[in-house]
């Protein structure tokens, strides 16, 4: 885990000079965390003044725009810029979020605006987490189709009730906003599955199509993978997508029950 420092005279940078777009100048600065593995040095704060009217509405923009004109060395992930890929989610303004969505007069007031990796996660540079350890908890719950039952010849079919079932569990994009933002997962990422892959097992334990239900349950039956969640409620209040992974745990809980029954 990458320890934070906050050095007391961060540097502040200023942005080329464009030619800015119809409307006042409006500058506003972000505090961005920077960290080089390779240079040995702790982790720090860099200040960056950019005038919003040379770049979009988004902090995904202002980032941009500030390794554009002003820090070639600043790294973050992105991809689709559409909320799509959950490439782009850090912290920002001390809330995990999509810096894509986040538009940046969302964020009130007129002081800096912070910008750091997920938390609890190890770092690799800058704003880019390591997420071996989510991306295998996904893997882990076999995110796939599971059938005994011959293939069919066209396709396998589901009435529109039990389509209905995954409304709120196959919107999930997989941007790690959620474990990440869990109490629970920093506490016991090793052995907790966490929010998003959790919400990713009801998935298919929902799916009328799955036949593997009793199996997908046997490998969640276990102290940490699923019981260490605590319904704190992190996770539905910051996930980009509006889905709820506390409800679908609680789901899972109760197929638990039900199926000693």
């Amino acid at each position: 885990m990458v320890e934070l420092t906050l050095p007391k005279n961060s540097k502040v940078k200023q942005g080329k000079r464009h030619k800015a777009r119809a409307g006042a100048k409006k500058v506003r600065e972000f505090k961005v965390y920077r960290y080089d593995p390779e240079t040995g040095e702790n982790p720090r704060w860099d200040t960056y003044e950019l005038d919003l009217s040379t770049c979009g509405p988004m902090v995904l923009d202002a980032l941009i725009a500030i390794k554009n004109d002003m820090d070639s060395t600043l790294t973050f992930r992105r991809s689709c810029r559409e909320g799509v890929c959950g490439s782009c989610a850090m912290n920002i303004g001390g809330r995990n979020t999509l810096a894509c969505t986040k538009g940046i007069d969302e964020l009130s007031g007129n002081g800096a605006i912070t910008v750091s990796p997920l938390p609890h996660q190890p770092v690799l540079k800058d704003l880019v987490p390591d997420l071996t350890n989510f991306t295998a908890q996904y893997a882990a719950i076999q995110p796939y189709l599971q059938t005994v039952t011959p293939e069919p010849d066209g396709e396998w079919r589901q009435s529109p009730e039990e389509r209905a079932k995954l409304d709120g569990l196959y919107e999930c994009i997989l941007c790690a906003c959620c474990s990440t933002s869990c109490p629970s997962y920093w506490w016991n990422a090793d052995r907790f599955m966490g929010p998003a892959a959790l919400l990713q097992a009801y998935r298919w334990i929902n799916d009328s199509r799955d036949e593997m239900q009793g199996e997908r349950l046997d490998a969640l039956e276990d102290p940490f993978k699923l019981y260490r969640c605590h319904t704190i409620m992190n996770c539905a209040q910051v996930c980009p997508k509006g889905l709820n992974p506390a409800k679908a745990i609680a789901e899972i809980k109760k197929a638990m029950v039900e199926r000693k029954l």
